[in-house]
């Protein structure tokens, strides 16, 4: 049975948003380097006492394989790997990457390639419904430095907004024709600070997190990527 009111919890490396379903009340708070999981934990329970969820949706902003984190989070504190969210918060848990989950809510048909400029930088795929995330952020991109940490918020304040720019235009022009996407999303805080976008591209929102929390419930895609995939098996219904 497809649960009535979702709670979708958005994870950043600066900040915590969550939901309950697309009207519900929203909340935000601080995250940082030393939040762990039994602190978020915490928070969460403090936040909706008294407002009910039947299901839970997350968006982590790490690997996750087969619905479980899979490794600790580079902005994060430690031990994510192993934690029972659904025992910790009392209801099924869906837990996907972060830029997965806002890439899902931003879908809308062919190859859609998902970038998400924030604290870090989330990179998904989406290919006819079929949703793989990647941690192609993290991979060497120019003088020794990573993607992320070109478009991320530390290349930003290093090297100031202009050259930031510039550099999140040429990453789009690079991975666009890499993964032959249809059209690309920029997604994630930092995206509404680009002044004009190349073609094929669109601003996204960070609301469409909360879509794509839903979506993982309610369907609205094809499956997941082994990267990103909920613990139900691909195209199970």
């Amino acid at each position: 049975m497809t649960p009535q009111r979702i709670l979708v919890i958005d994870v950043g490396g600066t900040h915590v948003k969550l939901r309950i379903d697309a009207r519900g009340k929203a909340w935000k708070f601080p995250s940082g380097p030393r939040m762990g999981p039994a602190y978020l934990v915490r928070a969460i329970r403090k936040l909706t006492r008294g407002t009910p969820y039947d299901a839970v949706s997350m968006g982590y902003p790490g690997p996750v394989l087969r619905g479980r984190i899979a490794a600790e989070p580079h902005n994060l504190g430690g031990r994510w790997v192993g934690f029972d969210f659904a025992k910790a918060l009392g209801k099924p848990v869906r837990i996907v990457n972060d830029a997965a989950m806002q890439a899902i809510g931003s879908y809308s048909g062919g190859r859609m390639l998902f970038l998400g400029l924030g604290t870090g930088l989330g990179v998904a795929l989406i290919v006819d419904g079929e949703v793989e995330a990647t941690e192609l952020g993290h991979l060497p991109y120019r003088h020794g430095r990573s993607y992320e940490d070109y478009v991320g918020e530390r290349g930003r304040e290093r090297r100031g907004n202009k050259k930031w720019r510039k550099s999140v235009i040429d990453v789009i022009a690079h991975l666009q024709a890499a993964f032959e996407a249809d059209y690309v999303v920029l997604g994630g805080g930092n995206a509404v600070r680009m002044k004009r976008l190349p073609p094929q591209t669109r601003l996204g929102d960070n609301k469409y997190a909360i879509t794509g929390g839903l979506r993982l419930w309610r369907g609205g895609f094809s499956g997941l990527g082994p990267s990103a995939q909920r613990t139900r098996r691909r195209r199970s219904g």
